[in-house]
């Protein structure tokens, strides 16, 4: 039961350091990326639809991305889309693609970013520690109803606080790669 507890903790913990890097790879760090855009939302016939399933995106040089369109009608939605994100760029279009340059990020936007970053790593540090509570609370039902011992109680509570530790351990280190990538010149 307890290693049930513990296995469930993990899959919670992990997909809340998954959902944190998916996150991370919409800030913006000196080069050019998909990931920047590719999940920005667009007005596509009232539903809003990820950019990647409404046009290819490429990065032709390292600050710039080439975004082209399936379906040429819906360059001025995105186009729109982009302008209105919190991503700070101006598209160029053509009339068959749009062109995003990134410009250099200045210090200021830079440490900016990071603030942004550590909110976020604090958010995932925060379920994390919520799933260990909730999990802590569910091992002291279960003792209390007399389906689990007290040296389970303590055993399983152990496991809990040295998985926790080692998934803030992976918060963190995670958040050091995306700190140096944006304060990269």
């Amino acid at each position: 039961m307890i290693r049930d507890i513990v296995k469930d903790a993990e899959g919670r913990m992990k997909g809340a350091l998954q959902t944190l890097e998916e996150d991370l790879t919409g800030i913006r760090t000196g080069r050019a990326t998909p990931a920047l855009v590719e999940k920005l939302p667009i007005d596509y016939y009232g539903m809003p639809t990820p950019l990647m399933q409404l046009a290819s995106i490429s990065v032709p040089e390292a600050r710039a991305l080439l975004i082209k369109p399936f379906d040429p009608a819906t360059i001025k939605t995105i186009e729109r889309s982009i302008l209105a994100s919190e991503l700070g760029l101006t598209p160029n279009n053509d009339g068959k693609v749009i062109r995003l340059n990134l410009p250099p990020l200045t210090e200021e936007r830079r440490r900016e970013l990071v603030k942004v970053v550590n909110s976020r790593l604090e958010e995932t540090r925060v379920a994390v520690r919520n799933v260990r509570r909730d999990l802590i609370k569910d091992l002291r039902d279960f003792e209390k109803g007399k389906m689990i011992s007290k040296d389970d109680l303590e055993l399983g509570e152990e496991e809990l606080q040295k998985l926790t530790d080692r998934m803030i351990e992976e918060i963190d280190k995670v958040g050091q790669r995306k700190d140096a990538e944006i304060m990269e010149v």
